[in-house]
């Protein structure tokens, strides 16, 4: 298989998971006259669902992204065991509808979620796993990587599976505290600097706790 074939599968099957997220966002029909007020009351009820078609939707422009790094700049070639772990990465991929509507139906349940945090870290970990292949896999080749080029993709695909995590343990506390860590998930990655911020306290952390000099360890 060449990376065309690939990248017009995974660009189709994005586009038509990107765009069934939509098709919960639907107000309900109302028998007789209706005013502003009462549309307006039917119109809020949505905003879960809204919630959850935002969060669900960057979420899947940021694993369309690294997928394209990774697999279309980052791999030169393309062979069967790469094939097999992008299955499981689409697989995956065309679930997030099922459990977007989980969350944005019953926002308030704990159970939507864990739903939603174990599938975010499932997707996350297949595409850890697809970086990995493809940067250290003796049969793909690739352009010379910089160090601190695989520390940032590193920080932003488990950065949100840490976050997922962490609203599943929270959701028995605050299911709206899970909702935030969901949406600063969206937000780490989609800033252009998050990753700057979080190298920059990881060294602060570093010398904190340490007292050493950090820039061995965090070097190009």
């Amino acid at each position: 298989m060449n990376h065309n074939r690939l990248d017009q599968l995974a660009d189709g099957i994005f586009a038509i998971v990107m765009t069934i997220l939509v098709f919960d966002i639907r107000v309900s029909a109302v028998w007789g006259p209706v005013d502003n007020m009462g549309l307006w009351l039917q119109i809020k009820t949505l905003f879960p669902v809204f919630l959850s078609y935002l969060l669900s939707f960057s979420l899947l422009f940021t694993y369309w992204r690294a997928h394209h790094f990774f697999v279309s700049v980052y791999a030169k070639n393309i062979d069967s065991m790469l094939t097999n772990i992008n299955a499981l990465f689409f697989m995956l991929i065309s679930l997030v509808p099922f459990s977007a509507s989980v969350l944005g139906l019953y926002s308030k349940n704990e159970l939507s979620i864990i739903i939603f945090g174990i599938h975010t870290i499932l997707i996350g970990l297949t595409l850890y796993w697809m970086r990995r292949y493809v940067f250290y896999s003796e049969h793909i080749k690739n352009p010379e990587i910089t160090k601190r080029e695989i520390r940032g993709s590193t920080i932003r695909i488990l950065v949100p599976v840490f976050f997922a995590l962490l609203a599943i343990l929270i959701c028995f506390w605050s299911v709206k505290i899970s909702f935030f860590l969901f949406t600063l998930a969206v937000i780490f990655n989609l800033s252009s600097y998050s990753t700057r911020l979080f190298e920059s306290f990881l060294k602060g952390l570093h010398h904190l706790l340490f007292g050493e000099d950090t820039k061995g360890h965090f070097a190009d």
